[in-house]
């Protein structure tokens, strides 16, 4: 598969087949990808892997711990400005839609919500943190890493979503993956394969023309 085709692919799936995903596949995966940039080669990723028997251990503890954390970094900026505002706005209006779920329908969009915390049925998921000490060029670093894991993942045929709601459970999967205090919840993804048959998973997000954003000089 060419880059460009796996950049054009991969999308956020939010509905996932129960078909496993092998622990070799993703220690490939993850290898792979730690061959991402990384200024100063820091590598400040720090992954832990959800698989197996261990998904559903970690669901019944989750199930008996808070429902909700204040993250430990701001997800969006306080008062988010245009264009900013609109485009996350029009993303959730258009997966709401997908589903059928209306902009007043609060428990639709609150069951939706929580759905996230199954990883949309997913076999495999991973918990990406970083050490409490790295700034905001080591924090590129990890996108780089998990934009790089999903292109692979996608040349394997496996799907993703990189999922910020784990910031607001990150005591509870802390707690589980027995992370060092030095650590902090990024973000987990969700792994596997899509449901092609589930309407959430038509959307496709839209783009800005690349004259809103882009300047040659």
């Amino acid at each position: 598969m060419n880059v460009v085709d796996a950049v054009h692919k991969r999308k956020s799936i939010r509905k996932f087949k129960s078909d496993p995903v092998s622990d070799d596949v993703l220690r490939s995966l993850l290898v792979d990808a730690s061959r991402s940039p990384s200024g100063g080669n820091v590598q400040p990723w720090r992954i832990y892997v959800i698989n197996g028997d261990t998904m559903p251990r970690l669901k019944e503890f989750l199930a008996t711990q808070p429902p909700l954390d204040a993250p430990d970094y701001e997800i969006y900026p306080q008062g988010l400005t245009e264009p900013y505002r609109t485009n996350r706005f029009n993303i959730g209006e258009q997966m709401y839609a997908t589903i059928g779920i209306a902009r007043e329908d609060k428990d639709g969009r609150r069951r939706q919500f929580a759905a996230n915390n199954d990883f949309f049925d997913a076999p495999a998921a991973l918990f990406c943190f970083v050490d409490r000490q790295m700034g905001l060029p080591q924090w590129s670093d990890l996108g780089m890493f998990l934009q790089t894991f999903m292109l692979l993942a996608v040349e394997r045929g496996l799907d993703t979503c990189a999922q910020e709601y784990w910031s607001v459970r990150h005591k509870a999967v802390s707690t589980f993956v027995n992370a060092p205090e030095n650590e902090m919840l990024f973000c987990g993804m969700a792994i596997g394969v899509a449901d092609d048959s589930a309407p959430i998973n038509t959307l496709v997000s839209e783009r800005m023309p690349l004259d809103q954003w882009a300047t040659f000089v």
